[in-house]
């Protein structure tokens, strides 16, 4: 068992280990997470020639912020907007507030005008996996995402017009249809491999 501990604790970065740190804390992978290790890491290893497996990129974590200026005037939206982002990322948001006073907007410094969560780990690949498996295929006329909305450091974000389209949401108890920003940020050096590695791991890009 130690020498398992330590073998993964070395190679964790590269992804070589994930299976066996998961078997070793008496738990299973998520299963994006394994694909990573098993498919992903080879094949971008092979295509961009990599020498030593920490040089191939991974997901580092994906942030997913949910504006809700209307708070400021209904209060209610916020408590709704936690509860439906916890339920979309099975985590429990922080709630984000105006740094500066703009009276044209009647907004105070301090106010509460959006929801974020921090996804790393596990739960980061678990919700990648929903999202390109589930949620973005329920778009209405979907045909792939766009390929070019990386800032050229190697992070994704990616724009949903809805929060219905995740299957946790219960329709029946939206108040008000609101969009999120998803921000996917990995390792990579280029647009051109963070591209490559989503793209292995799922995500729909628009030919």
């Amino acid at each position: 068992m130690a020498k398992v501990e330590k073998k993964t604790k070395k190679n964790t970065a590269g992804g070589w280990a994930i299976a066996a740190q998961a078997k070793a804390r008496g738990e299973k992978a998520a299963r994006l997470r394994e694909k990573y290790a098993r498919e992903v890491v080879p094949a971008l290893m092979k295509e961009f020639g990599y020498k030593n497996v920490m040089e191939v990129p991974r997901l580092h974590k994906i942030v997913v912020n949910m504006g809700l200026g209307e708070a400021i005037h209904n209060a209610r939206l916020m408590d709704l907007g936690q509860a439906q982002l916890a339920a979309m990322t099975g985590q429990k948001p922080i709630v984000t507030r105006a740094r500066k006073s703009i009276a044209n907007f009647k907004l105070r410094e301090g106010q509460s005008i959006g929801c974020m969560v921090t996804l790393r780990r596990d739960r980061m690949y678990e919700f990648f996996d929903r999202l390109v498996s589930v949620a973005l295929p329920r778009v209405r006329d979907f045909k792939g995402v766009g390929a070019k909305s990386f800032d050229g450091r190697g992070n994704y974000t990616l724009g949903i017009r809805e929060q219905i389209i995740f299957p946790e949401i219960n329709y029946d108890e939206v108040e008000k249809i609101k969009g999120l920003n998803i921000t996917v940020v990995t390792t990579a050096r280029t647009d051109e491999e963070a591209r490559a590695l989503l793209r292995q791991l799922g995500m729909p890009f628009r030919s």
